[in-house]
């Protein structure tokens, strides 16, 4: 069996607009080990949750391969992409906006199962959906509550339960905690933990707080207008941070403590349109080391030690 479950090659998303193409996502490449997380980092609008729905063909690709398990997915059609999404699942950012609301936490996991046949008898799906909601930590004389009628926390958990009962072996978090109360955030972090250890999960983990994801990812891949600008495992990137616009990231995650004596990048400057966007570093114009190279190209991500990838030519 191949080391990695999912392998991302030069996937680009690019929506036509009436002022011209966007480019969502341009380029990105990464791995992901069985068993590991991935986190997906940086400013809203960086591309982070267009390259997740495009790795699922949530959003179909413009081009590129998305490699899962040794399969391409993005030629396959769609009754053979549906057979292969019991295998990959999402979880979304908003869990009120992703559940129906007419539905109880009984109906919404039933339907789950049922459609797509994971189970037919009734009593077994009975026992499946009890089982599912003690996974996630549901108490079971909540199987006939609306999401209405819950808080984020136990709403975030029907869909965590919801992609479980698929048997997913990768699955795209996206954002799941940033809707949700800091207390809540823990507790649905390390709900996420336990499931990975118990079942081999595998997970891009998608979110904008570095603080978070030094905790729980892997390896961090940061992204600036749709391109990956530097990737390493976590340790390394917290220790060894070498993209400047990584280093402005970085700095600006709240310190507990009286005296905090770190110095705050504060970046200055326009943004790069991601219309039509110029064939220079998306991060030159705001980049305070920028020179004439940045002007030449955008710069390819490069290996600069072991594992850690930079998009950067002054490094």
């Amino acid at each position: 069996m191949a080391d990695n479950i999912l392998e991302v090659r030069h996937l680009k998303k690019y929506f036509n607009t009436p002022r011209g193409m966007l480019h969502a996502v341009d380029d990105v490449s990464f791995t992901i080990g069985y068993g590991k997380t991935l986190g997906v980092v940086g400013e809203s609008g960086c591309g982070k949750s267009t390259t997740g729905r495009s790795i699922l063909r949530l959003v179909e690709p413009t081009s590129g391969e998305v490699i899962f398990e040794g399969k391409d997915i993005t030629k396959l059609s769609k009754r053979e992409m549906k057979a292969m999404r019991k295998d990959m699942q999402i979880i979304f950012q908003d869990p009120f906006s992703s559940l129906d609301p007419r539905n109880t936490i009984n109906q919404t996991l039933t339907e789950t199962i049922t459609a797509n046949k994971i189970l037919t008898n009734k009593a077994e799906v009975e026992d499946r959906v009890l089982e599912l909601m003690e996974t996630v930590g549901l108490a079971e004389r909540l199987i006939n509550t609306y999401p209405h009628e819950l808080d984020g926390g136990r709403r975030q958990r029907i869909g965590i339960a919801r992609a479980l009962a698929m048997n997913p072996k990768f699955i795209v978090c996206d954002e799941p905690v940033s809707a949700l109360d800091v207390s809540i955030q823990a507790q649905i972090l390390n709900l996420l933990d336990e499931l990975q250890d118990k079942l081999n999960l595998s997970y891009i983990f998608i979110t904008h707080d570095l603080a978070v994801v030094n905790h729980f990812a892997d390896e961090i891949a940061v992204m600036y207008l749709g391109q990956v600008v530097e990737k390493a495992p976590t340790e390394e990137l917290f220790n060894h941070t070498l993209h400047p616009y990584t280093q402005a990231l970085l700095s600006a995650i709240p310190i507990p403590e009286i005296l905090d004596e770190r110095p705050q990048i504060l970046l200055q400057g326009e943004i790069t349109s991601p219309i039509n966007p110029p064939n220079e570093c998306r991060f030159a114009k705001r980049c305070p080391h920028v020179c004439e190279e940045c002007r030449k190209g955008a710069p390819p991500l490069r290996e600069v030690s072991p594992g850690h990838f930079v998009a950067c030519c002054k490094v």
